[in-house]
């Protein structure tokens, strides 16, 4: 499996603008804690996606005791559980993981677009990142192929932008403080 290591140093040119301030968060996780919401349906592939987020949040500085695994039936379950994690305040993101796999009815549709818009509510209602690493493919090959295959692994890019996204909101949020409380 490939390294899931991010360098901010390797993206730093394509970050900056000249005469601005860019944020863009960054990659140590020491000290966050995150939960990480897994949909038992397709248990294959879903298994493959969590050992790849657990992987990418160990290189990225958090230890065992920092994560949280909720298992739920399935991807349309994942949001409610993700929500309560949120809320609940003892984790600083979620990363969310499953696959639907399109069959021969519509309820791929439904689930998948459900799944989606489910997860996108959490992180826009608790203010808290909720990361997308539900795949939502055309068969077991493409699934296999984005949980640790030849197109990487989900889980461990879903692990990572959220640890990404903690970082950015934290550097936002002193910003945000620095500026309330200095006195023009």
């Amino acid at each position: 499996m490939p390294s899931t290591r991010y360098d901010a140093a390797d993206s730093a040119d394509d970050t900056r603008v000249e005469g601005a301030n860019v944020d863009a968060g960054g990659h140590d996780g020491t000290g966050m804690r995150i939960g990480i919401v897994v949909s038992r349906f397709n248990d294959i592939i879903s298994t493959r996606l969590l050992a790849g987020a657990a992987g990418a949040l160990r290189e990225l500085g958090l230890s065992d005791g920092d994560v949280a695994v909720i298992w739920v039936p399935g991807a349309f379950e994942i949001p409610i559980a993700a929500r309560e994690l949120a809320k609940g305040g003892s984790v600083d993101a979620v990363v969310c993981l499953g696959a639907v796999i399109r069959g021969d009815t519509p309820h791929f549709d439904y689930v998948a677009g459900e799944a989606a818009h489910g997860v996108a509510s959490v992180h826009v209602t608790t203010g808290i990142p909720a990361t997308f690493g539900v795949l939502t493919v055309d068969s077991i090959e493409q699934a296999t192929d984005r949980a640790g295959g030849k197109y990487g692994n989900k889980g461990a890019e879903a692990a990572v932008a959220a640890v990404e996204m903690v970082s950015l909101l934290r550097e936002l949020r002193e910003a945000g403080e620095g500026a309330r409380g200095s006195t023009s």
